[in-house]
């Protein structure tokens, strides 16, 4: 009887599922997680012959030990697979997965071809400023997109990343090794890295920031003891009318640093 009940058991089962084997409704699939959860595995029609009567005690054993936690995982599984909200969410996170991964090898393609255009150059003299030297390498190698000299200001001797418009420039460019430039010799290798791009947050957003920006200056090393009035009128003097002017210092420098807009 346990065996007809068993085999009638299979057959409703099956009639819950369609051609490719997926229920073909969620009330069918709790259903069917109930019945199965429901099974006697002990029963001899799941051993096959080979089984001695030792190994059906194991089993029963694990299955004592673990009956509520699969009743659990098929609980789980159901809820998985015949969730409207997961069924939704699937396509949508292969999607944004797949579009990030596109995303980082995009940018890291950029990275990698910004850093074969980009070459690193030692024991520059600190007397000389980033318009000098770009202006040496673009007049043996080509237009050059950015100069960073980087390094103690009061070093004897800083370093720089100069990037180039293509990777021919960039292999002219290490030829340029022992040129002096200031009143040093430079070393100029392949850099390892690329130039961080300027944050366009910090940039003028319009034509009238730009135009503000034409008419400032950036100005260091001034005595704490100097006022801010005896700078306007420093450069008033010497320069024109200073329409603003703002004067900059804490208690860790000894020198206090100033941005002097001018009407012209």
């Amino acid at each position: 009887m346990a065996a007809v009940a068993e085999d009638s058991s299979e057959a409703a089962a099956v009639k819950n599922f369609d051609h490719n084997m997926n229920p073909k409704s969620e009330f069918d699939a709790h259903k069917l997680a109930e019945m199965f959860s429901n099974l006697n595995p002990l029963a001899k029609e799941f051993f096959p012959s080979s089984y001695s009567h030792h190994d059906r005690q194991d089993f029963h054993f694990y299955y004592q030990n673990n009956n509520r936690s699969l009743a659990k995982n098929f609980q789980v599984a159901d809820q998985l697979l015949h969730s409207d909200n997961n069924r939704r969410r699937r396509p949508d996170f292969n999607n944004q997965g797949r579009r990030r991964m596109n995303n980082n090898r995009s940018v890291r393609a950029q990275q990698e071809e910004s850093i074969r255009r980009t070459v690193y150059v030692s024991d520059i003299d600190k007397d000389v400023s980033e318009e000098e030297l770009a202006k040496v390498f673009r007049e043996f190698c080509g237009y050059v997109n950015d100069c960073r000299i980087c390094g103690d200001p009061h070093s004897v001797l800083r370093f720089a990343f100069v990037e180039f418009a293509n990777e021919h420039s960039a292999r002219a460019a290490i030829g340029l090794s022992g040129t002096v430039v200031g009143s040093y010799p430079v070393k100029v290798l392949p850099s390892k890295t690329a130039i961080l791009p300027v944050n366009p947050t910090f940039l003028p957003k319009s034509n009238d920031e730009w135009d503000m920006c034409t008419r400032t200056i950036y100005c260091t090393n001034i005595d704490k003891k100097v006022s801010q009035a005896e700078v306007k009128s420093f450069f008033e003097t010497s320069c024109g009318e200073v329409t603003r002017l703002r004067l900059l210092g804490d208690q860790l420098h000894s020198t206090r640093i100033a941005f002097v807009e001018f009407a012209l």
